[in-house]
């Protein structure tokens, strides 16, 4: 037997995906509203949008096999897995400004996107399945 002093990188990875504060905030109005604390926010990809691909949100109370979760201040956010491979790195936030109120994706992966920030393009062309 060959004793080795492999040292372990301890740490914590990085979330997927950053669920701002202000987006939690926001959301846990929205469920409180609706009567229902087991709801959480999912947000996805799909084709179509004046880019190619769009944002989408839903509340849902279960967890799909693929989803990855993503948790700020109690709230719980739901990606898909093909939804994930574009979305990877993204900040979900919620902005209130002189224009209204909206969440607001900030997207490392988009190439380009519309004015209204609610679709957006991949290098390459890309385009996504609809998993809603």
């Amino acid at each position: 037997m060959v004793a080795t002093n492999a040292m372990q990188d301890l740490t914590p990875a990085s979330p997927p995906l950053i669920f701002t504060s202000n987006a939690a905030g926001k959301v846990s109005e929205l469920i409180a509203d609706e009567g229902n604390p087991d709801l959480k926010l999912r947000v996805y990809v799909s084709g179509g949008g004046c880019s190619g691909m769009q944002y989408g949100f839903s509340f849902e109370e279960g967890i799909a096999d693929d989803d990855t979760t993503v948790e700020t201040d109690g709230v719980t956010l739901l990606v898909d897995s093909a939804s994930l491979q574009y979305l990877a790195g993204a900040e979900i936030d919620y902005q209130e400004g002189l224009e209204g109120s909206r969440f607001v994706i900030k997207n490392p992966n988009a190439s380009a996107s519309c004015s209204c920030g609610s679709s957006f393009s991949v290098d390459g062309g890309a385009s996504c399945a609809s998993t809603q």
